[in-house]
């Protein structure tokens, strides 16, 4: 079996790893490290917590270093575009840790935080830049930053970029990046407009794939409990009575949903808090740094957690709303079950949500297990769902099935990212 001493990582980064009791790289680090090594071009299909972020920190912290270049004031060696101030912060953390021990000067910029300590924090010029795309724009708009020096540059989570709406800021940062550089795409999913997208960033890049997005976690104990929208609250109380759910992420479709929920369950004991694109990027913090510490068990999030968000020793997901994206179920188990550790993923499904339960079984390619014996069992809308489903199996070949009405898509969904003006770029002044 491959080591990391096998990879041929410089001593520094080697001993970075050793210190966290890191030996055996993950399947996609095995993979990645060695071509990336060699400078070339990289698309990886990955989903979070199969260990990518290490797959591109390592090799390109190792490059960064045998360089020895030092950043001109203003200027980005290393640039990383995340989707989420989450996963922004995740990835600078990780380039730290893997770091340690070389003279690596990093930044982050986003929103939801000012704007002056990140220019002045870029003003000297920074080795690894980790950024999100509005706030970016921004700063390169008042020229704040440049890119003439670029050796390398990492997308991450490409398919939630594009999801986000962010694909026109994604086009005015690529189009200010110089030609000649090491170019890196991460996506979980690689529908057709990611493809495109991958064409047109990467030269002659190597591809690795791990974990398709249709297989989910296979230590995920995965339930779907049928329960009518009015019994959804006392179906979570009851449940949360249980001590096996010791560390819970519970996630509804919007934030005014997360507020409210999360305010109910502190208020009867349940140390809770929300995450979700309207709050600030102080109280997000907070409460990320609460579950992940223990001081609260259950954190209520929106999508805007289903990635980039990786706290160890959660025990279950609780889908309170099933998505109406069906990746985004896949994504949203991801968040148990790491580590090599067991998890349960417990979804619960009203009668307007029949429609999601199938297509999220058709993305994963099996019947997600039901839970009649809780005290909230609605058989009834159970009984719908295997009605659709019986349907569905007889429909004739030349006979289209008819496709209803996906309620929440897309005029009620929670877009919530896509609509955080703080991370959104401000509109630059109009000239003179």
């Amino acid at each position: 079996m491959t080591s990391f001493s096998d990879l041929g990582l410089i001593e520094p980064l080697q001993r970075a790893l050793a210190q966290d009791d890191y030996s055996q790289p993950t399947p996609i680090q095995a993979q990645a490290i060695p071509s990336l090594l060699e400078g070339r071009d990289l698309l990886g299909i990955a989903q979070t917590g199969t260990g990518k972020t290490a797959a591109f920190a390592l090799p390109l912290l190792h490059r960064l270093a045998e360089s020895r270049r030092r950043p001109a004031p203003r200027t980005v060696r290393l640039l990383v575009l995340a989707p989420t101030r989450e996963l922004a912060v995740q990835i600078h953390d990780s380039f730290g840790r893997y770091g340690r021990h070389l003279r690596m000067s990093r930044a982050t910029v986003m929103g939801g935080v000012g704007h002056a300590p990140q220019i002045r924090a870029i003003a000297r010029g920074v080795d690894v830049l980790v950024a999100t795309p509005g706030r970016l724009l921004d700063l390169m708009a008042s020229g704040h930053v440049r890119f003439d020096a670029l050796e390398a540059f990492v997308l991450d989570e490409a398919d939630r970029m594009f999801d986000m709406g962010f694909l026109p800021a994604l086009k005015r940062i690529v189009a200010a990046l110089p030609a000649e550089r090491q170019t890196l795409l991460f996506s979980a999913t690689m529908p057709e407009a990611i493809k495109g997208l991958a064409q047109g960033l990467l030269r002659d890049p190597v591809q690795v794939s791990v974990a398709p997005v249709s297989a989910t976690a296979e230590r995920v104990d995965q339930k779907v409990m049928f329960v009518q929208k009015a019994d959804k609250r006392p179906l979570l109380a009851a449940l949360l009575e249980t001590p096996e759910i010791e560390k819970a992420i519970v996630f509804t479709r919007t934030k005014h949903g997360a507020d409210r929920l999360a305010e109910q369950l502190d208020r009867h004991g349940v140390p809770s808090d929300a995450i979700h694109g309207n709050r600030s990027q102080g109280q997000r913090q907070r409460a990320l740094n609460g579950f992940r510490h223990g001081r609260l068990r259950i954190l209520v999030a929106t999508d805007i957690a289903a990635r980039g968000v990786d706290v160890a020793g959660v025990t279950h997901v609780i889908n309170y709303d099933l998505p109406n994206e069906p990746e985004t179920y896949v994504h949203r188990i991801g968040r148990t079950a790491r580590a090599g550790a067991e998890g349960v993923a417990l979804s619960f499904c009203d009668n307007e949500e029949i429609g999601f339960l199938r297509e999220i079984e058709k993305l994963i390619r099996q019947r997600v297990p039901i839970d009649a014996e809780h005290p909230f069992h609605a058989p009834h809308i159970a009984g719908a769902h295997r009605g659709e489903a019986g349907r569905r199996q007889g429909a004739g070949k030349g006979r289209p099935q008819h496709r209803g009405k996906r309620p929440g898509r897309p005029e009620y969904q929670d877009r919530q990212d896509r609509h955080d003006r703080q991370d959104r770029p401000s509109r630059p002044p109009r000239a003179a």
